[in-house]
C-alpha cells in the first residue's frame, strides 16, 4: 500500500500543478489533467533505472531552510560584487573531496551548488570522488570546503544513503 501511495504522489503533483495552471476545478480538466499526469509519470518511469525513497524528512526541511537562506546570502552578496567593480573579488576553484556515493544525493548537491549564485559545479571525478567547485568571491578556501561538505553533503547523506 505504502508503495502505491509513493507512486502516486508524482502525479498528483503533475495533477496540482495542471490545475494551477488551468486555473479551474472543472471536471473536465480533473479527468484530462489524471489521465495526463498518470501517462506521463508512467513514461517518467523508464527514465530513473534507479529508484531512490529519501529518508529523514526532518533532515530535508532543514536542508532547504538552510538553502533557501544561502541563496538569499549569496543573491546579496554576488549583487554587492557586481555593485562594487571587477576589483572587489578574486575568483578561483577549489576541489572538494565528496564521501557521498548516492547518485541522487549528487545530483541533489549539484543543483543546490549551481542555483546558489556565485557557484558553480565545475566538474566531478567519479574515480577520486573530487568534485570541483568554481566559486567567484574566493576569500577562504577552508570555508567553501566546510561549508559544503556540513551544511549541504552531510544531510543529503542522510536523506539518501
Amino acid at each position: 500500500m505504502k508503495r502505491i501511495l509513493y507512486w502516486l504522489l508524482m502525479p498528483a503533483l503533475l495533477l496540482a500543478i495542471w490545475l494551477l495552471l488551468n486555473e479551474t476545478l472543472a471536471v473536465g480538466d480533473i479527468i484530462l489533467g489524471s489521465v495526463l499526469a498518470l501517462l506521463l509519470a508512467w513514461a517518467a518511469m523508464a527514465l530513473r533505472p534507479l529508484r531512490s525513497t529519501p529518508k529523514r524528512g526532518l533532515t530535508l526541511i532543514r536542508l532547504l531552510t538552510h538553502v533557501a537562506v544561502d541563496i538569499t546570502k549569496s543573491n546579496v552578496a554576488v549583487a554587492r560584487l557586481i555593485w562594487l567593480g571587477p576589483l572587489s573579488h578574486t575568483p578561483g576553484f577549489i576541489r572538494i573531496p565528496i564521501e557521498m556515493s548516492d547518485p541522487h544525493g549528487l545530483a541533489a548537491l549539484a543543483c543546490i551548488i549551481t542555483y546558489t549564485p556565485g557557484t558553480v559545479w565545475a566538474g566531478f571525478s567519479e574515480n577520486s570522488s573530487v568534485l570541483t567547485l568554481h566559486v567567484l568571491d574566493l576569500k577562504d578556501e577552508n570555508y567553501w570546503i566546510t561549508l559544503i561538505k556540513q551544511r549541504y553533503e552531510q544531510p543529503l547523506k542522510e536523506i539518501f544513503e
